[in-house]
């Protein structure tokens, strides 16, 4: 990417405002919240049930559009296209990742990736490749052909991440990505986005986790609606130095008990 495209925000977010009108009150969701994203940033959206972060990410996803404000993603101004200009942008710039994986189980880990293709419609030939290429960019080359229920959590979150990248996004929106995953496969996925974020991806996170908001490098804080902290994370936490640090301290554990078991 040029110098000059990179020093643009990829996403502008002017004194955006999302109010859910009720019968007898007013729900103000979202009050007049503003940044900027860069291309290549890594940013997480933290903050308690109910802080916002949830009706923030369903706009820059544009799922939803906004009361007031503006957007705007690749200088596009979001909050003022239509519903089917919006599904229509949505699907060419943004790759979702949720927590519940989101997968049609009738479908193996291949055809779920290619979905996104086949709506947009690639050659058969160009799927096959793209599927295949970013299956093992996760390391699921010889988990193609699984199903969601024959696979684990976090081989099922990499389907995920891999049918997100397939189209090849402006950005990666994730929604609590580790939320239903063990320690360690959490640990995983972080290391698929931060290799993803180091080759130039940008990525928005959602978590309720601060120790997983560690591994990204900016953190966006939200209570009661409204932006409330905006900081640079100095040294993330890098997963891969946290997955080596697992597998030593299990080999150790293991050498200790076969050293036990000798001497008995």
């Amino acid at each position: 990417m040029l110098n000059s495209e990179m020093n643009k925000p990829i996403i502008v977010v002017e004194e955006l405002t999302k109010i859910y009108k009720m019968e007898t009150f007013e729900l103000k969701a979202l009050q007049n919240v503003t940044f900027k994203i860069y291309p290549g940033e890594f940013v997480s959206v933290m903050g308690p049930s109910g802080s916002g972060k949830s009706t923030l990410m369903n706009l820059l996803g544009c799922l939803d559009t906004p009361t007031s404000g503006r957007y705007f993603l690749d200088q596009q101004d979001v909050s003022m296209l239509k519903d089917n200009t919006l599904a229509t942008f949505r699907n060419k710039k943004i790759g979702f990742v949720f927590q519940s994986f989101n997968l049609l189980p009738r479908l193996d880990a291949f055809q779920n990736v290619e979905l996104p293709l086949i709506y947009a419609g690639v050659s058969r030939v160009e799927r096959n490749e793209m599927v295949k290429k970013f299956l093992a960019k996760v390391g699921l080359e010889d988990r193609m052909h699984h199903r969601p229920n024959q696979l684990s959590g976090g081989q099922t979150q990499r389907v995920a991440i891999a049918r997100a990248l397939v189209n090849d996004p402006s950005i990666i929106l994730a929604d609590e990505p580790t939320g239903n995953l063990d320690t360690r496969s959490g640990e995983e996925i972080m290391h698929i986005f931060q290799t993803l974020n180091d080759e130039g991806k940008t990525i928005i996170l959602v978590t309720h986790e601060h120790d997983i908001s560690l591994h990204t490098k900016r953190i966006l804080l939200f209570r009661d609606g409204q932006l409330v902290g905006d900081e640079k994370v100095e040294n993330p936490v890098r997963a891969e130095d946290t997955l080596k640090d697992d597998e030593n301290q299990k080999e150790n554990h293991e050498s200790e008990k076969s050293q036990l078991s000798a001497k008995n």
